[in-house]
């Protein structure tokens, strides 16, 4: 229960959306992934005393109505926070550590080739982006941000951002990431070097397309 009232303020003062005085009522009532999380506390629970069937069919239920997959297996700390939660998938043996946020689309998955421990484990103050995917038994330091579309297959240490598919570290800060710094707009973007190709690209083939049209204009005149 005291989770679940971490998490519900994690929600308030997490998204600028929920600043009116209807604000709780809406989250209990149409925050998908707020109201996954609530299922997956129950389910979770269940699943610890080796109840089997019931944690899956909740998970599966909540899955169903949420666009949220969790398993009832994973660990989730408090003050967990998935905003815009439709396409969430988190593995069985994730574990997940205390104010963590994620985005829609984020997937905490395992490789397919491992036995036993094989998700990700995340730190605390956690900010993975939207669309990203972190896979295998790696992991996540604490105060670790993961850029939008993010693919990360190996360990990150403390108090880094990471981006790019595979996703490398691109800033290491020495202070401590608020945990309520949370605009994940403003990270590196992990397209902007294969946009900048494309475009020097782009402008080679106009290039050579011109030179051509010459070599035509050239040939037509004799």
């Amino acid at each position: 229960m005291i989770s679940i009232l971490k998490d519900f303020k994690a929600v308030l003062d997490r998204d600028p959306a929920a600043r009116t005085i209807f604000a709780p009522i809406e989250i209990l009532l149409t925050y998908s992934g707020f109201q996954a999380l609530v299922v997956h506390r129950i389910s979770h629970s269940i699943y610890k005393l080796r109840i089997p069937l019931l944690p899956r069919l909740l998970s599966h239920l909540a899955r169903f109505f949420t666009g949220v997959e969790i398993h009832p297996g994973a660990t989730i700390g408090s003050g967990f926070f998935i905003d815009h939660g439709m396409g969430v998938v988190i593995g069985e043996t994730a574990e997940i550590g205390s104010n963590v946020t994620l985005y829609q689309g984020v997937t905490l998955g395992g490789t397919g080739k491992e036995k036993g421990k094989r998700h990700p484990t995340v730190g605390n103050n956690v900010v993975v982006g939207a669309h990203a995917t972190v896979l295998g038994n790696i992991r996540i330091g604490n105060n670790v941000k993961i850029g939008a579309g993010s693919v990360v297959v190996t360990s990150v240490p403390d108090n880094c951002t990471v981006v790019g598919v595979p996703a490398e570290v691109v800033r290491i800060q020495g202070e401590k990431v608020s945990s309520q710094n949370l605009d994940h707009g403003d990270l590196p973007d992990p397209l902007k070097e294969l946009r900048e190709r494309m475009l020097l690209l782009q402008r080679e083939i106009e290039n050579l397309d011109g030179h051509m049209k010459g070599f035509e204009n050239e040939f037509k005149k004799k």
